[in-house]
């Protein structure tokens, strides 16, 4: 029987990664963001033992990363979804109807705002505005702007989602 030997285990890996991006942006003016943006592309999320591995390595105070990441909204503390789900509730999308479409969202992905699908597939978010206020109600999935979104065309584009994924 032939045992397969791993030489490093995931987390090892994961840490000679996140030390290459740190050393990649360290000697540069105000690293920090560089290296948050670039770990958060490459894991998907910011946890907290490499918000602590980061402030380590450019020797600075833990809650200076945190600060950073709980301050801007791009940065995440969980793990996010290959497709993350924004549904506007700015003035324009609330009263045209943006909170009972965020419900319809909320019951088809099966998951509150800030979470994420078990499969990883969702993520749920609310954003104030996209800028997009005379298309109201708007979502977006990615990249992807939605316009004038009725609750009962959620499924559809969620779903379009599910079967691009297979």
């Amino acid at each position: 029987m032939e045992k397969h030997l791993c030489c490093c285990s995931e987390r090892e890996e994961k840490e000679r990664t996140l030390d290459e991006i740190i050393e990649k942006h360290r000697h540069r003016q105000g690293p920090l963001i560089p290296i948050l943006h670039e770990v958060q592309e490459t894991f998907g999320y910011l946890p907290q033992w490499v918000q602590e591995r980061v402030a380590e390595r450019l020797d600075i105070p833990v809650s200076e990363v945190y600060g950073v990441v709980t301050f801007y909204a791009f940065f995440s503390m969980t793990p996010q979804g290959k497709y993350p789900v924004k549904v506007c509730l700015g003035t324009a999308c609330y009263v045209r109807k943006g909170e009972e479409v965020l419900e319809v969202v909320k019951r088809e992905l099966g998951i509150d705002i800030n979470g994420t699908t078990d499969d990883r597939l969702f993520s749920l978010g609310v954003t104030r505005c996209i800028g997009a206020c005379g298309l109201s109600p708007v979502i977006t999935v990615g990249e992807d702007v939605y316009k004038r979104v009725k609750p009962s065309k959620v499924r559809d584009i969620l779903e379009s989602y599910r079967r691009s994924d297979t």
